[in-house]
């Protein structure tokens, strides 16, 4: 058997991982300005996050498409 590989960039990479990372390189403040969502500017916290963001699909799409940004630009710097 042949295994297929995923064409999809966030194939096997969870919400949780994705949003902790978005953390780390943007935090609550500056991801609330660019995504404008209660969760990130009001007592923000990953398991709040999580619990919002599972339950409203436009949001998640707008995160995901936040940390496929930011893949493209950390890989696009020179070191």
């Amino acid at each position: 058997m042949t295994e297929r590989q995923s064409s999809d960039p966030i194939h096997g990479v969870t919400l949780e991982m994705i949003l902790t990372r978005l953390v780390e390189l943007y935090g609550w403040e500056k991801m609330g300005r660019i995504i404008r969502i209660r969760c990130f500017n009001n007592d923000p916290s990953i398991k709040s996050s999580l619990q919002f963001l599972r339950r409203a699909p436009w949001a998640r799409s707008k995160v995901e498409a936040l940390y496929l940004r930011s893949r493209r630009e950390t890989r696009s710097k020179p070191l």
